[in-house]
């Protein structure tokens, strides 16, 4: 069963955060599908462009991440301040 945010999240203990998101059914997000040739390469820049975005907006910084075939990875710091 699913947990609320403020049980899964304690500033106190760390504000460093690893978030691991995938796709689903196996579609790609960016790369080149080995199966159809189909490449959706242009999807990474957009990804990296609206995730320094969000940072922005949000007080969430990126530390680290990763945008992956399939999935993306992030290391986030949630600025308390």
């Amino acid at each position: 069963m699913p947990k609320p945010r403020s049980q899964q999240i304690s500033l106190l203990d760390t504000p460093y955060y690893h978030i691991c998101s995938r796709t689903v059914r196996k579609a790609f997000l960016c790369g080149v599908d080995k199966e159809t040739g189909v490449s959706f390469e242009h999807r990474r820049i957009w990804i990296e462009k609206r995730l320094f975005k969000l940072s922005q907006v949000f007080a969430i910084d990126i530390c680290a991440y990763a945008v992956m075939h399939n999935h993306l990875h992030l290391v986030l710091h949630v600025d308390s301040e």
